[in-house]
């Protein structure tokens, strides 16, 4: 039997990196710049999707959908990290490090599914380009874009639930600088299986099908771009998918390495572990635009077009 109070803690403490506590006010340094390129970039990304009549296409929607998740993610954590190494605000409330938790978890799974939905955009546009307008409509768009969200939300609202089920009376001091599913659950001394299970299967539900089906598409589209006979064309069509690749591989090459860390690398030490989880959540958001701003042609016009001063004549 547990103390009610156990089930409703009233805070949790944050550690921050445990280890250099003395070169946190450095460390938040680039983390703030970091957070300003992410919240400036995607901004500007949203606005000229916003106000250009010609970015109004589904790649661009699709696009406009991952700056506004890159936005919540970097909210989520990065603020919280600031105020821990520069104020030393390490106390979180209970709610507080839930609705942490649920938009750090949503983020990375809608992140994931916009991925995908990208590259079908570009399998439709390389494989069956005459009906690229038919396909995707913006009927259909919509749809997909609410499907993303819809999944996105039904598998990590449940984790709130996993979490608020379980008493808190051992320990309430997290080392980690946010909180995150597995990390809050291990305090508990109650049985945490469930959470185990659920906290495995939603990345193999989710995240490792939307990879297959992502590796499955441009299986298609490389099989679709090698058939062209011009070189220029093929050059061309791979160019569209260049900024596309760069993301996936700015997503997805960070995650599995910090899973197979945390697995596999017993002599990695916690301090190195949690600055790469921190950077993971962080720098992702704010390369995104720039990768979009460098390697779309549309996008690089109308970002120069905001930024030149016109003489009046």
């Amino acid at each position: 039997m547990y103390n009610s109070s156990c089930y409703n803690p009233s805070s949790f403490i944050l550690l921050g990196i445990p280890g250099l506590e003395h070169f946190h006010l450095w460390i938040g340094i680039p983390f703030c710049v970091i957070y300003l390129v992410a919240i400036v970039g995607n901004c500007i990304l949203l606005y000229l999707i916003a106000v250009e009549r010609s970015l109004h296409e589904p790649m661009f929607f699709f696009l406009s959908m991952l700056a506004s998740t890159d936005l919540i993610l970097s909210t989520a954590t990065v603020p919280k990290l600031l105020s821990n190494l520069w104020l030393g605000s390490q106390e979180i409330t209970f709610s507080g490090c839930l609705t942490q938790m649920f938009f750090l978890h949503f983020s990375f799974v809608v992140d994931s599914a916009i991925l995908l939905a990208m590259a079908f955009d570009r399998y439709v546009a390389i494989c069956l380009p005459l009906r690229y307008n038919t396909v995707l409509t913006p009927q259909v768009i919509i749809k997909l874009m609410m499907s993303i969200v819809v999944r996105s939300f039904s598998v990590i609202l449940p984790d709130v639930f996993l979490l608020k089920r379980l008493p808190f009376c051992r320990t309430r001091i997290i080392p980690h600088t946010y909180c995150e599913h597995i990390g809050v659950a291990r305090l508990s001394s109650a049985d945490i299986s469930v959470n185990i299970w659920y906290g495995f299967s939603v990345p193999l539900m989710t995240v490792i099908s939307d990879v297959i089906l992502i590796a499955v598409s441009y299986v298609f589209i490389l099989r679709a771009v090698f058939q062209l006979s011009s070189l220029g064309a093929r050059q061309k069509a791979l160019s569209t998918c260049g900024s596309h690749v760069c993301v996936i591989l700015m997503f997805y090459t960070p995650a599995f390495f910090s899973i197979l860390a945390h697995r596999f690398g017993h002599g990695v030490p916690r301090n190195v572990l949690i600055l790469f989880a921190n950077f993971y959540v962080a720098i992702p958001p704010a390369l995104n635009p720039v990768v979009y701003g460098v390697k779309t042609k549309q996008i690089q016009e109308k970002f120069i077009l905001l930024f030149t001063w016109k003489r009046p004549q």
